[in-house]
């Protein structure tokens, strides 16, 4: 089944953006609802992973620097739990060094995204890319 099928029948994607950035957090929501998905948001890791155990998303796009809790501290504690580690995590952050991806990677995130050099239209892709993959297997 394709994301374009799911995101066609009744039950839609849902996608939590865990983002400290207002305008960057609006942006990148408006364009998944407007791709046909159900976005619900955090602004911080605590808020996250609270939104991870409750609203059970099919995929999570999260910032590394956010207050209260960061996004490393909130992938490590994804990976811990047996019903969260499901979740495709995709990183979207400034932080850009091979050191920091190397380290998300290895903290179980399926892709990493640098805010400098990323388009919407690109999130959207990335998204149903993982989507259908994580669905396929």
């Amino acid at each position: 089944m394709s994301t374009e099928d799911i995101i066609q029948s009744n039950t839609k994607p849902k996608i939590l953006i865990a983002e400290d950035d207002n305008f960057l957090l609006l942006a990148v929501k408006d364009k998944l609802g407007r791709a046909g998905f159900d976005v619900i948001t955090a602004v911080n890791g605590i808020e996250a992973l609270e939104k991870m155990r409750s609203s059970k998303p099919d995929l999570v796009l999260l910032d590394l620097v956010m207050p209260q809790k960061g996004g490393f501290e909130t992938l490590e504690e994804a990976q811990i739990d047996k019903t969260l580690k499901k979740i495709p995590i995709i990183i979207l952050s400034n932080l850009g060094h091979e050191s920091d991806i190397k380290k998300a990677e290895e903290l179980g995130a399926v892709d990493y995204i640098v805010k400098a050099n990323f388009s919407l239209k690109k999130v959207v892709e990335k998204v149903k890319f993982y989507l259908a993959k994580s669905l396929n297997s």
